[in-house]
């Protein structure tokens, strides 16, 4: 039988008509980025340095502050919750050294697997991500692939049949009559897989060849274990700006604040990206999973952090695993980034208001104290929301420039963490966008978890539509 190459990424080269405009286009991204570090790094020393030189004018907005009720009520609470940030993140190094990823275990010890491969208006890059998945170093005879399209309007049937040609038997594609949403097709994918674990992967993402084992080989090794998450790195981080301070901001909150999670067996969202979850720990929730309503709505937005809580709510762990990597793409432009946020946040407050309800029960046998800690220092971010975000105008109006000035310090103080950290594991050169992010986040996207807990019953993906022509 003839053995057939299946196309990937690393097979599109560029030939030798187009590799001096690309040279040009790098060349010119280059210039652009480290005039956006440059120029973020001198903002911040400046505003470091205007701090110092306004001492006497911080000091007399504190005395201020302190003689009235309402500003030493607001200094109380904020340096209680100071210290508690201080604390938990200290726990969270302890923990963060203690972590270690499940080595792969044997191929005879690796369980059946159902992949399920959701995709609306994904086009081209759903074909890439079926084709990573088939080249996964995994038994093939223990592995089902299920690709679904959720009523595109665009060309991704077609990719998903492109795929069907290439990898045959290997993989079984699906339509739905109409989108439904993400929950819906992930729901079709439970009920026709027939694997032990089931393995949800989003249409936009390419995962390397031993991710697969990685990623479920913690099943076998505890069998407390509901459900696993992946490391997620963004795929686009050569494109745009975006995507290069979302590579150093994502290692971050997977590599660090998961691993942490992971050690008290309590990993809060299993990201749509890359998850795995125990089969009979789905079952025993899918019909509470996909008719969830949230104020009288159907959910269709968090329906991976819905499904974490709720193997939590089980008495399972939810761990993380560090060497079962994947890559997805990741919003370019501004817009897309804060609606990805939105989403996000909504679902976050959605989520923690049901993780309340049982997060202080006996709902497990092994320690909870873990998952309660991970859950508080959620809530009381939640919960001091509104109050920050009235000082932080009121302070705007009252000394803008002692805002300005004490908030780039800030940023310089708290981002250099990210930044060491990334620089430790991966590029010196690359942590630097953690300053840049930390930027963005705090003047251009400060609004989006107010906005969200406003706005939390909302339904609507927010993205994956076509451009209207």
């Amino acid at each position: 039988m003839k053995t057939q190459t299946i196309p990937t990424k690393e097979n599109f080269l560029p030939n030798e008509s187009n590799t001096l405009s690309k040279d040009s286009s790098f060349s010119a991204s280059s210039f652009a980025n480290n005039i956006v570090l440059v120029a973020t790094m001198a903002l911040l020393i400046i505003g470091a340095s205007f701090v110092y030189y306004l001492q006497p004018d911080f000091y007399n907005f504190n005395q201020t502050r302190i003689n009235s009720s309402i500003g030493l009520t607001f200094i109380i609470i904020t340096s209680a919750l100071l210290l508690f940030k201080v604390l938990f993140f200290f726990y969270n190094v302890y923990l963060y050294f203690q972590y270690k990823s499940i080595e792969s275990v044997t191929d005879e010890l690796l369980p059946t697997c159902t992949i399920i491969v959701p995709a609306y208006n994904e086009g081209k890059l759903v074909y890439e991500t079926l084709v990573s998945i088939a080249n996964s170093d995994f038994p093939k005879n223990k592995l089902q692939i299920l690709a679904i399209d959720d009523g595109s309007k665009d060309d991704t049937w077609y990719w998903m049949n492109k795929a069907k040609e290439v990898l045959g038997d290997r993989i079984s594609v699906f339509q739905q009559p109409e989108n439904k949403g993400k929950r819906h097709a992930l729901y079709r994918g439970f009920n026709l897989g027939t694997g032990d674990v089931f393995v949800t992967i989003d249409s936009d993402s390419i995962i390397k060849k031993d991710t697969l084992r990685n990623l479920v080989s913690p099943f076998i090794v505890d069998e407390s274990c509901g459900a696993v998450a992946g490391n997620v790195r963004v795929l686009n981080n050569k494109n745009a700006i975006l995507p290069k301070m979302l590579n150093v901001s994502f290692v971050m909150s997977f590599e660090f604040v998961r691993s942490v999670e992971s050690q008290v067996g309590s990993v809060l969202c299993t990201p749509g990206a890359l998850a795995a979850y125990k089969s009979s720990a789905v079952f025993n929730c899918l019909p509470e999973w996909i008719d969830q309503k949230f104020m009288g709505v159907a959910s269709d937005i968090g329906e991976d952090r819905a499904m974490t809580n709720m193997i939590l709510k089980q008495g399972k762990k939810v761990l993380f695993q560090r060497n079962a990597i994947v890559l997805t793409d990741v919003p370019e432009q501004y817009k897309g980034l804060y609606k990805m946020f939105i989403r996000w946040g909504r679902s976050n407050v959605r989520e923690n208001l049901v993780m309340a309800k049982f997060v202080f029960t006996n709902f497990r046998k092994e320690s909870k104290l873990g998952a309660r800690l991970l859950f508080t220092n959620q809530f009381l971010t939640l919960v001091m929301t509104y109050p920050f975000l009235i000082f932080m105008l009121y302070f705007i109006i009252v000394q803008p420039l002692l805002f300005l000035s004490s908030t780039l310090l800030a940023i310089l103080i708290f981002a250099s963490f990210p930044v060491f950290f990334y620089a430790k594991k991966y590029s010196a050169a690359e942590s630097l966008w953690a300053y840049a992010y930390s930027v963005l986040y705090t003047f251009g996207l400060f609004w989006i978890s107010p906005y969200a807990i406003a706005t939390a019953g909302k339904s609507g993906w927010l993205t994956r539509e076509l451009p209207v022509k």
